[in-house]
């Protein structure tokens, strides 16, 4: 393949030579800013060959004799790897030797050099900041450069797959109250009208779902626009069914061709105040508005995340859905394991095969990390038949998996120990306990940010000089996406407070790097806690339904407090799980949740 890359690389280097470009920055995403896009976008990873598995993290840049791909630390030991012999090198976006790309191009630039990006796969936001930098250096900037048109003659074509209506019972609210919601926000923002380019927010809009526009994630390539009289979905129309038509019928929207979005935009009366999110609207789409654009938009990100009572409920029997597979999985996992046929790759099929056996369940929610010993240390790790080993000798499997229910989302980490756990392994793992309980006991007022917790959960791999890079905790969607704004639980700063009916995970880890990984996960759902002189407290409240390992926890570094959660959540996870269970898999399960 790194020959190849070699191919494509020269090929994009003769393109820019004849318009003129000395430099070009190619993002990893789509004109929806999408984590994971679909193939047809998917133009970074075919030049560069880095593929980032569970999300699009990687940006290259190419002048006429270096290549750099930047990546953040969930990715470097993948992108070593996989950008060797490739013309690519790899830089590092966050971490103790980051570089920044803008000013590492600005410095590597001269005056009166262009620079050019494809506007359509990078947002405002970007493409302004860049274009500052470039301008503020007599840079040249050439936003409509779409660089894969000219040199990637194979590409995949758009997805057409057919919609499905997301049945509002589960839901537990209707589209029109959706869009008057989203109105008010609108209106609020000092706007008449909003253009919706995020695919998740759609999804959530419409009611609507698909399977295989996009991996892993229910989700459908479209544009949605909105004002007092009028919605559009600017969609591909071989996408639309009977059902689905009704369904739009129903709720009075237009459909207009996907590609008419940019002549639209161009057509919108002047007086009309279009509302658009600059950090998930293309560059590209916003150089055709006709009309007054305004900035904003995160009040609608922040309606999607907060879940109703309905959607918390149906994501319980998720979640114990989720828990019958994964017990039925590590039963399967610690019988087979001493016969040392097992590999990587082979325990993803078998997980992934044990998740959709329920009807209810349409895909996994992103590709599953099965990492043995060493390939755990791998944050994203994706194994391929290239990487794939046995499981085989003493260790730790780190198992980092999700599914796509109908009743909402789950993502779940699970680090257990196979044979016999070394005491480093054992003192690392309880560790990284002590910061997940630490944060899932967290009370705190409203008005709390994620970031104003995260600390909670890395003190005790502080004290002791260890540290993870990635955050503590994402944002996670109801049969959307597994990763979702607008909070987050991470060191760097988030204006999001956390409110009752926001999903987010509380996932801490550490990474050895040719040795082992840990990481411990649970979906949390912030609920209030109590009201006192000094106002409303929140707190988490656990919804994942699963067991820790409990061969892996150092009780003499434990609190009492610490002990009596892992033994209370274990109470609560077989209390939920054990009805639902055969009578071997409730006797493996009551093993499993004994007190430690």
């Amino acid at each position: 393949m790194a020959k190849k890359n070699f191919e494509y690389l020269e090929a994009l280097r003769k393109v820019m030579k004849d318009k003129g470009i000395d430099a070009v920055i190619i993002s990893g995403t789509d004109p929806h800013q999408s984590e994971l896009p679909p193939m047809h976008w998917r133009g970074r990873e075919w030049l560069t060959g880095f593929e980032s598995g569970n999300g699009t993290n990687g940006t290259a840049v190419v002048l006429a004799d270096q290549a750099y791909c930047w990546t953040d630390s969930r990715y470097f030991i993948q992108a070593e790897m996989q950008l060797k012999d490739t013309g690519f090198q790899m830089m590092k976006e966050d971490g103790p030797d980051a570089v920044d790309l803008i000013d590492w191009v600005t410095e590597h630039l001269n005056a009166g050099q262009t620079l050019a990006i494809d506007g359509m796969t990078f947002s405002v936001s970007y493409a302004q900041r860049l274009e500052q930098e470039l301008n503020d250096n007599g840079i040249k900037f050439v936003d409509n450069f779409p660089q894969f048109d000219y040199i990637y003659p194979d590409r995949p074509e758009r997805p057409k797959n057919k919609l499905f209506v997301h049945d509002e019972e589960i839901v537990g609210q209707t589209v029109d109250s959706k869009v008057e919601a989203v109105m008010e926000q609108v209106k609020g923002e000092l706007a008449n009208a909003v253009m919706l380019s995020s695919l998740d927010d759609i999804a959530w809009v419409t009611n609507l779902r698909t399977a295989n526009d996009i991996a892993f994630s229910p989700i459908f390539v479209a544009y949605l626009y909105l004002d007092a009289d009028r919605r559009v979905l600017f969609i591909d129309k071989e996408k639309i069914t009977e059902e689905v038509q009704k369904h739009l019928d129903k709720y009075h929207f237009e459909v207009q061709p996907y590609d008419s979005i940019l002549d639209f935009a161009a057509a919108l009366p002047k007086e009309t105040r279009l509302l658009i999110d600059p950090m998930k609207t293309a560059r590209g789409l916003y150089d055709h508005i006709g009309c007054t654009p305004v900035f904003g938009g995160a009040g609608v990100a922040k309606l999607k995340s907060i879940k109703n009572a309905t959607m918390i409920s149906h994501l319980e029997t998720a979640m114990k859905k989720d828990g019958v597979a994964l017990t039925r999985f590590f039963m399967m996992v610690e019988k087979e394991y001493p016969e040392g046929k097992l590999t990587e790759v082979e325990l993803g099929k078998r997980l992934r095969a044990l998740r959709l056996a329920d009807p209810a369940c349409v895909d996994e929610s992103f590709a599953p990390i099965l990492g043995w010993n060493a390939h755990g240390a791998i944050v994203h790790y994706e194994a391929t038949e290239e990487t794939d080993i046995a499981i085989v000798g003493d260790g730790l499997l780190l198992v980092d998996s999700g599914g796509q229910y109908v009743y909402g989302t789950t993502d779940i980490t699970r680090t257990i120990a196979l044979g016999t756990p070394t005491a480093d392994q054992i003192h690392d793992f309880t560790l990284v306990m002590k910061g997940h309980i630490a944060l899932s006991n967290a009370i705190f007022p409203q008005g709390t940010r994620g970031d104003q917790l995260d600390v909670l959960a890395r003190q005790f791999l502080w004290k002791e000089g260890k540290a993870y890079y990635h955050g503590t905790g994402h944002g996670v969607g109801f049969f959307i996406n597994c990763h979702e704004g607008p909070q987050n639980i991470r060191l760097n700063h988030n204006p999001t407070p956390l409110e009752p009916g926001m999903i987010t995970s509380n996932e801490p880890g550490l990474y050895l790097e040719g040795r082992y990984g840990i990481r411990c996960e649970n979906l949390i759902v912030t609920v209030p806690a109590m009201t006192t002189e000094f106002g409303a407290f929140y707190k988490f409240q656990p919804m994942t339904l699963f067991p820790f390992d409990r061969t892996l926890f150092q009780k003499d570094i434990m609190t009492e407090e610490e002990i009596n959660w892992v033994n209370n959540y274990h109470k609560e996870v077989y209390a939920a799980l054990s009805p639902l269970l055969e009578p071997e898999e409730q006797k493996w399960l009551a093993e499993k949740t004994l007190p430690l």
